[in-house]
């Protein structure tokens, strides 16, 4: 707001002009103006409390070429400071207790006012995952969905979430105040209420009906869109993100680039970056970055997704109606749920899994990544690693880091969008190691085996077992060559010291931090950080977090250099240029043939049965010819394209990279 200095109190003769148009004051000496102050842009307005009026002086633009002056009409106004170049026109009841910044535009609305102290959604209470409030968190402007993991699912470490909900009541109380802030360049039309509300820079408020104790954390980089007959109490919502046609959120954080439309409604529940919601409804989710439900059937309630996909009727029940609704699930990075879905919680689905039909027993896969988990006569049954060869898992991970919206430079969430990392790789290696148990317990002839609540096919587990083997060589490889496409040693010295990594930090378990993938190491560092009080900031703990996104390929490096020595069984120092050949040789063998099973997955989609609904009115030919003209050729797919390419390439970087090791110097 411009400095109070600029201010003066209106001149006998401003005030009677403003008393000709209209205007009326409980008191015209708590009227101040800053010069030149044009009385005429100020018709038919009440004022109570002590109020600022910028400068009017300008027209402002509407769609179709419409043009209004900048001023104040037809409203009331109670304790406001008013910015340059604003529009106030058409208030039904009044504008109380608010800084208004330049150029914004309040028309057709009904109560915009700061009632008493607010922390302005800062603070609320989330009731995520166990609707009875056991895993309950704070949120804030700034939440990252690393944080909320922290506070969610490390509740067993003491004094933890008590000290993070010390850092957010801290800086709720420095938030809190009881007058609010719509920020420069926001435009708000057609509302009803909007009470204690927090708005930012850019803003769009559009027909919203009731908006009460939140931020909208808009900015000049990427704005916020709330449309037509949304109703949000207590809430956050973050840079990027759409809130529109008849959304309902309730006690919910709203993460960057998000979309929540089409009447979705939302309680107690986390959205973090680009995630989309139409149509349906959660409960208690923490919907990890990219977490997507289109349909007005689905159901997601009190469960952890991550670049999930929903699909229609998908639901799961968190209530054995015996304790209350204290059971969650957990499905993991990457899944997708087909139509009329259903998980039983308490479940654990394992990274990039596919699930089928309705699982009636509580499920734990989370040590077969890359699966199916298919109902068959209401029993489970696990298609280990088959998601490896599927062409719509590598379409996913292309497609992702191309729908990031985010344009503002300061990202909440810092996501790693890797599909073989130290994290799944893990999984992997224990995946396959119990596969291999297995059939070494039940004998190589069984026809079906079991594991958990699930059953598994003899082909699909000895076909898991190739999957796992070749996805492995194939990360070990890729991390390999990075390392020395990077380095560039010349000597076969220098190739043994650039293979030596630079930490050991990396070593052991890794997690996925909804979207964050790191050691669990680094972690728990942070956690006995954040606990002894050497983290005494918010802004210091999302800092760890992004330093440690920063740090991925250095720290994967030491975790990848161990699975070396465990594949080849010798210390990186004693590995021989042989066995590195050898590896690189794998490595092509892997690539090639996971990259085969692509291609001829994807052909399915242009087989004679897909054409079923083409060629309307008539013959085989012109069903043929109706396909092409809508789908293509399958050799001229764009994405049958690519994967031949992504063959030749990785033939020709193997064939480089063994050349290189045969020329290097003893």
């Amino acid at each position: 707001m411009n400095n109070m200095n600029n201010f003066r109190t209106l001149t006998p003769e401003e005030r009677n002009l403003l008393e000709k148009q209209e205007c009326r004051a409980e008191c015209w000496s708590d009227v101040w103006v800053k010069d030149p102050f044009n009385p005429d842009r100020v018709r038919r307005t009440w004022f109570s409390g002590k109020n600022y009026l910028g400068v009017f002086s300008e027209e402002v633009s509407f769609l179709g070429g419409v043009t209004q002056k900048a001023g104040i009409y037809n409203a009331r106004l109670h304790n406001c400071k008013v910015g340059d170049q604003v529009l106030i026109s058409n208030i039904r009841d009044y504008v109380a207790n608010y800084e208004i910044g330049d150029h914004v535009v309040i028309k057709n609305a009904g109560l915009v006012v700061t009632d008493g102290f607010s922390t302005f959604g800062n603070g609320v209470m989330v009731n995520v995952l166990d609707e009875t409030g056991g895993r309950q968190l704070m949120i804030y402007d700034g939440l990252s969905a690393h944080t909320a993991y922290l506070m969610a699912f490390y509740r067993h470490v003491d004094n933890l979430t008590e000290k993070i909900n010390g850092l957010i009541s801290a800086y709720a109380e420095k938030v809190r105040s009881e007058c609010g802030f719509i920020g420069s360049g926001t435009q708000i039309s057609d509302t009803g209420q909007i009470v204690n509300v927090r708005i930012g820079e850019n803003t769009r408020i559009c027909g919203a009906s009731r908006l009460r104790e939140g931020s909208i954390n808009s900015n000049v980089h990427h704005g916020v869109s709330i449309g037509y007959n949304v109703v949000a109490e207590n809430f956050i919502v973050s840079s990027g993100s759409e809130i529109s046609d008849h959304a309902i959120i309730t006690h919910c954080f709203v993460g960057q680039g998000c979309i929540l439309s089409k009447h979705y409604s939302a309680i107690h529940s986390l959205f973090f970056c680009n995630c989309q919601g139409f149509n349906g409804e959660a409960c208690s989710v923490f919907a990890g970055p990219y977490t997507v439900s289109h349909h007005k059937s689905t159901l997601l309630i009190a469960g952890m997704f991550s670049f999930c996909n929903a699909g229609s009727g998908s639901n799961q029940s968190n209530h054995m109606y015996k304790l209350g609704p204290i059971h969650h699930g957990i499905v993991e990075r990457g899944s997708k749920t087909t139509s009329d879905s259903y998980l039983l919680w308490p479940a654990k689905i394992g990274p990039f899994t596919l699930v089928m039909g309705r699982h009636y027993k509580n499920t734990d896969t989370s040590l077969m990544p890359f699966s199916y988990l298919i109902e068959n006569k209401d029993e489970s049954w696990l298609a280990p690693g088959v998601n490896l060869r599927s062409v719509g898992t590598i379409r996913d991970a292309i497609k992702w880091p191309l729908r990031d919206t985010r344009k503002d430079p300061d990202l909440l969430d810092s996501i790693n969008f890797n599909l073989l990392s130290p994290y799944t790789i893990q999984r992997m290696i224990r995946g396959r190691d119990i596969l291999e148990q297995i059939r070494k317990i039940s004998g190589e002839t069984t026809d079906t085996y079991t594991w958990e609540t699930t059953f598994i096919a003899r082909d699909s587990l000895i076909r898991g077992l190739e999957l796992y083997n070749k996805a492995i060589v194939k990360f070990l490889g890729n991390s390999v060559i990075s390392r020395i496409e990077k380095k560039k040693p010349v000597t076969a010295d220098e190739l043994r010291r650039c293979l030596e990594p630079e930490t050991d930090k990396g070593r052991g378990d890794w997690i996925d931090a909804s979207g964050l993938i790191a050691p669990k190491i680094e972690i728990d560092c942070l956690v006995n950080r954040i606990r002894s009080g050497e983290i005494s900031e918010l802004n210091e703990l999302e800092s760890f977090f992004r330093d440690l996104h920063a740090r991925y390929y250095e720290l994967e490096w030491s975790w990848t250099a161990g699975l070396l020595e465990q594949y080849t069984g010798k210390k990186l120092s004693d590995i021989s240029l042989e066995e590195l050949e050898n590896l690189i040789e794998h490595w092509k063998e892997s690539v090639i043939g996971l990259d085969k099973m692509l291609y001829e997955d994807a052909r399915k989609e242009f087989r004679l049965s897909a054409m079923t609904g083409f060629g309307m009115d008539g013959d085989g030919q012109i069903k043929e010819q109706d396909f092409i003209k809508v789908r293509g050729t399958f050799e001229k797919n764009r994405f049958v394209m690519e994967i031949l390419e992504h063959i030749r390439k990785k033939s020709e970087l193997g064939d480089k990279i063994i050349c290189l090791l045969h020329n290097l110097e003893n």
